[in-house]
């Protein structure tokens, strides 16, 4: 059985990558006592299910407290359990419960959006130590439905090595494990006809292999991650997000990614490309 935790702060997305998961046909359940999930969970074996979807967050209060351990017991029987921890910066959070005038679940009175924010990050502090982290401050609802699939997809006992671009400007992601800036390799934008264009697209691609540094960038990355990846691997990690900047996340970023996924496909590679449009 294929188990799938989706866990997080309120506003990040929770809800959207429940119902992803659902439509890929996961047997799914909202906001499950963590204390019930080993009882669940043996259901759904009787009943034949091999994919499950389940969030359980601070909605479940103390229980919550019970989650560690019952995802110990249930690895130890064999189910592959995995969790999704979703997240956003908090500027983003208190605008998203702004614009759709929803509760936030910790709040009361005399409380603000951004005190409950705090609060349920550190009353999750734990969960997020067990799971991989998504920052979707800047994604869509598609695009978050797209990457939790992607996610979901990977072989389960191998490293997953996720390679995304993003642009400085719209701020680091905060599911990023290594951070590489490439900021200072010659910049396709200043130049009037490549500047529509993208990483993915051959014009910029002739442009960046001219230039010496950019292949040095490169090769210097691919040697760091040659060298640490059995590290990270006796962390026994399921996966790995190394984030590459540029200024906008368009042209030197893209490149780069796109190349060190090529370079690195004898390993199991998700590519991601945050500040691209959804078409490309």
């Amino acid at each position: 059985m294929q188990l799938i935790l989706i866990s997080g702060l309120s506003g990040s997305g929770k809800s959207v990558a429940l119902k992803a998961l659902e439509d890929a046909g996961y047997a799914s359940v909202d906001n499950l006592p963590a204390t019930l999930l080993a009882s669940l969970i043996a259901l759904y074996r009787e009943q034949g299910h091999e994919r499950v979807a389940i969030s359980v967050d601070t909605r479940g209060g103390p229980t919550l407290a019970a989650l560690p351990g019952a995802m110990a017991a249930l690895a130890a029987e064999g189910v592959d359990v995995r969790l999704l921890y979703l997240e956003a910066k908090s500027d983003t959070l208190v605008r998203r419960f702004s614009e759709t005038r929803r509760r936030h679940p910790l709040s009361g009175p005399g409380l603000t959006v951004e005190e409950s924010i705090r609060q349920e990050e550190a009353m999750l502090a734990e969960v997020k130590a067990l799971g991989y982290p998504i920052d979707t401050s800047e994604l869509s609802a598609n695009r978050l439905r797209t990457w939790i699939k992607a996610l979901v997809g990977a072989e389960a006992g191998r490293l997953t090595l996720v390679f995304e671009s993003f642009g400085f400007k719209h701020g680091v992601p905060l599911d990023a494990d290594l951070v590489f800036d490439v900021r200072c390799l010659p910049n396709p934008f200043y130049d009037p006809r490549l500047r529509p264009l993208t990483g993915l697209d051959q014009p910029i691609v002739d442009f960046l292999l001219q230039e010496s540094s950019v292949a040095e960038m490169v090769n210097d990355i691919r040697r760091f991650l040659d060298k640490w990846l059995p590290a990270y691997r006796q962390e026994n990690r399921s996966y790995l997000t190394v984030a590459v900047g540029c200024t906008g996340g368009q042209h030197r970023s893209v490149f780069v990614v796109e190349t060190l996924a090529r370079a690195f496909a004898d390993e199991q590679v998700l590519v991601r490309h945050r500040e691209l449009p959804e078409a490309r």
